[in-house]
């Protein structure tokens, strides 16, 4: 079977499609939904050296690593050091590369990296980075990097040990620094299927998905996977694949709702309520008893003729306050917004409505998965 024909109807009609089909605020396309199985960034690493810093590098005794590669890369260059004549490295610090190579990046195309120290150095600004080479996992060299870093710290130090630092010195980036040497292969082009990744598995969004494809394309060009794979036949000409995915990611469909959840953020105490959050009938009392002890130091100072001491004594004070105590009731199948209306009625605090919310997951009344992060 060719999807020729079906291919040319999706084309000339996409426009009419996707403006059909975008009617709520819900609706997403597929490119925002799902990737493509295989095509993905890759991550490279290199080790290098930074020069041309002002007196911050690295220090000798403390970065021996940093003589050795500075040492190395001076008999590349064809020079020798006597023997037992040890660098000066205030100038020179040992910097780890790293950058991320796009999926379908070509040779000679450029990509940013990231430089940063791995010795003691202070700062990286107004350094070089020498050319290093950038490696994949597999070891083959992808990239190489050279040029001038851009710092966005800096940090300034008095003799007496004070300093003063904005921000990260001792990390900076090189826009386009690197030359792409290696493309890397890509299964883009293999075999007849292709499946798309949802970003969120979801059983619902995925069966909608390939649904939403098959009305499209009609027949069975699509089918669900899993909760979070789709797989799509695709033409096996490689451009008329090109064709077919920049047709397919922009479709639009309403994803399935999320689940119902309730995420409490411990640290700031942020609560963050989803929607579909339910809860069974519940009686809720919200009090605090706030005690407060306070201590100072009085002196006792005699008169001139009582030939006394002066002696200090404690003074404490303690102080207890207690809200008045509330309940509300919590009727059955309450929704979001009246679960805010009533904690808002009795002034409960964020730490509060946490302490409320895991009362009431203990007690069976609240219908959502609570998440502490």
């Amino acid at each position: 079977m060719t999807l020729a024909p079906r291919l040319a109807a999706l084309f000339a009609g996409l426009t009419l499609a996707v403006a059909a089909h975008a009617t709520g605020a819900a609706t997403q396309r597929v490119k925002d939904l799902a990737v493509v199985e295989g095509v993905r960034p890759n991550q490279l690493i290199g080790y290098g050296l930074v020069v041309g810093l002002d007196g911050s590098g690295d220090q000798t005794t403390q970065a021996p690593f940093t003589t050795q590669a500075l040492l190395n890369w001076l008999k590349q260059m064809g020079i020798t050091l006597p023997a037992g004549t040890p660098p000066q490295l205030k100038n020179v610090a040992a910097v780890a590369v790293h950058a991320e190579l796009p999926a379908f990046v070509k040779p000679g195309q450029t990509i940013d990296v990231t430089v940063s120290s791995i010795g003691n150095a202070k700062s990286l600004r107004g350094g070089s980075l020498l050319v290093t080479a950038l490696k994949g996992l597999d070891g083959q060299v992808y990239a190489i990097a050279q040029g001038n870093l851009v710092v966005n710290g800096f940090g300034a130090q008095a003799n007496d040990g004070s300093k003063v630092t904005v921000n990260v010195p001792t990390s900076g980036r090189v826009p386009n620094g690197a030359t792409v040497e290696r493309a890397v292969p890509s299964s883009f082009a293999n075999g007849d299927t292709l499946t798309l990744s949802l970003h969120s598995a979801d059983f619902t969004t995925a069966t909608r998905l390939a649904a939403r494809v098959n009305q499209e394309l009609g027949g069975d060009v699509a089918a669900p996977i899993d909760a979070a794979s789709v797989r799509v036949r695709a033409p096996l000409d490689a451009g008329q694949r090109v064709a077919f995915l920049a047709a397919l990611e922009n479709l639009e469909l309403d994803p399935g709702e999320a689940a119902a959840r309730v995420i409490i953020n411990s640290r700031t105490g942020t609560v963050v309520i989803g929607d579909h959050v339910r809860v069974s009938p519940a009686a809720v009392s919200h009090g605090s008893l706030t005690v407060t002890i306070k201590e100072e130091q009085r002196v006792s100072q005699p008169n001139a003729l009582a030939q006394g001491t002066t002696v200090t004594t404690p003074d404490s004070t303690i102080d207890v306050q207690q809200k008045a105590s509330r309940m509300f009731l919590f009727e059955p199948g309450v929704s979001l917004d009246e679960i805010v209306r009533a904690v808002n009625q009795v002034g409960a605090a964020p730490g509060d409505l946490v302490a409320i919310l895991e009362a009431l997951q203990q007690a069976g009344a609240l219908h959502a998965q609570l998440i502490v992060i």
